[in-house]
């Protein structure tokens, strides 16, 4: 009679632990994964840059608008300053975003054909893209009025794209993380919070080349500055700080990074204006 009640006992906690003698309780290695690159959501940016016409774009925003969109995964296309009301009004997808593609580090004042934060929100345009290298090297914007800009940005409410990236002369010397950690250092000695940033990593000889960087190489340099940012604005924020990968990013080569634990999603440029851009944005589903 004991053993049957034994028996019984025995079954009923085999049972109980999903058939397979173990609790339901998640296995802490698994959680720990399931907390990094899982939780991050999916980002794909489209920077328009100085392209579009009244009519191209309402076809790029109509095409938007007609697609069944993943919920899991944020768009957010970045018109030409003109153009930004229109994308604003026509968007009716709750899943994407109108960016700006520049900001002044100023309220107001004589400063000509810049573009105010405040302008930005009395538009409800909700993110702004700093620190691209066209910036960087046709407007001569160097890391510290970069890091004042989105410093200013942030604090008016708006979320930044913070772009970073280095030359294919830097490349060749071997200086990629050296100039990636300097443009983020600039950044992170303003700015505490990087809960409203997310970083775009543009190598600049990739961009609008057709040459791309490849996976492993993307991963490995994604990894290398999460590892810096958790050196500098601790670990927890550096595990939510999404980085995206930008650089001659199309529908065909987007799939090529899903298994790449560090490659929150992408910052496309011309490939934003084609009806791949949909692709890249199912890329990861």
């Amino acid at each position: 009679m004991v053993r049957a009640l034994s028996l019984i006992s025995a079954i009923q906690s085999h049972l109980a632990g999903g058939g397979n003698g173990r609790s339901e309780k998640q296995n802490p290695h698994q959680k720990d994964h399931t907390n990094s690159s899982q939780a991050r959501t999916f980002f794909v940016g489209g920077n328009f840059k100085m392209n579009g016409s009244k009519k191209s774009i309402h076809e790029i925003i109509e095409r938007l608008n007609n697609t069944k969109l993943p919920e899991n995964v944020e768009v957010v296309i970045a018109p030409p300053a003109p153009y930004l009301q229109q994308a604003v009004t026509e968007n009716k997808q709750k899943t994407v975003y109108v960016s700006a593609q520049n900001s002044f580090d100023k309220a107001s004042g004589a400063y000509t054909g810049e573009v105010s934060v405040e302008a930005l929100k009395d538009l409800g345009v909700p993110y702004v893209i700093l620190g691209h290298s066209e910036r960087r090297t046709i407007n001569k914007e160097d890391d510290a009025f970069i890091a004042s800009k989105t410093k200013f940005a942030l604090d008016q409410g708006l979320k930044v794209i913070l772009c970073i990236g280095e030359t294919l002369e830097e490349k060749q010397a071997n200086i990629t993380l050296d100039v990636v950690k300097r443009q983020l250092q600039a950044v992170v000695d303003v700015v505490s919070d990087w809960t409203n940033i997310v970083v775009a990593y543009e190598p600049v000889w990739a961009i609008g080349t057709g040459l791309a960087a490849t996976p492993s190489d993307a991963q490995d340099v994604h990894k290398q500055i999460r590892d810096f940012l958790a050196t500098v604005i601790g670990k927890d924020q550096a595990e939510k700080v999404r980085i995206l990968y930008g650089g001659s990013v199309n529908g065909k080569n987007a799939v090529e990074f899903r298994d790449k634990a560090d490659v929150d999603g992408f910052l496309v440029g011309g490939a934003s204006l084609k009806p791949e851009f949909v692709d890249i944005i199912n890329s990861r589903n």
